[in-house]
C-alpha cells in the first residue's frame, strides 16, 4: 500500500495498491505505507488538496498513530486516542484536536 506522491502521476496524492513484489509506477517522494507499521497501522487522510488534486501543492497528510517523534505535516495521537477518533469518524463527520 502506497500514498502516490509524484505530482507528474496520474493518480498524485490518491492512496494506491501495488501488488507485492511489484514496483509502483510511479517515483517522488511516495510513501510506502506498509514499511510504517506503527503509524499507519491505523489511520485517515486528512483531505487536503483533494478536490481538485492540483499536482505539487502538497500530499499525503495523515491523522496516525505517534511514534515519538515529529511527523513531516501529519497529525499523529496517542493509539487509544487515534482509537476512539476512528470509531467516531462517520461521511461528512469533522472533527477537531487540541492540545
Amino acid at each position: 500500500d502506497w500514498w502516490d506522491e509524484d505530482p507528474r502521476s496520474p493518480t498524485y496524492n490518491r492512496f494506491r495498491h501495488v501488488p507485492c513484489g511489484s514496483a509502483p509506477p510511479f517515483r517522488g517522494g511516495s510513501e510506502a505505507l506498509w514499511r510504517a507499521t506503527v503509524a499507519y497501522r491505523l489511520f485517515a487522510v486528512v483531505r487536503y488538496n483533494a478536490a481538485p488534486v492540483v499536482p505539487g501543492r502538497g500530499s499525503a497528510i495523515f491523522l496516525h498513530v505517534d511514534t515519538g517523534r515529529a511527523t513531516n505535516g501529519c497529525v499523529s495521537v496517542a493509539k487509544p486516542l487515534l482509537k476512539r477518533l476512528l470509531q467516531a469518524l462517520r461521511p461528512g463527520a469533522t472533527i477537531s484536536i487540541t492540545a
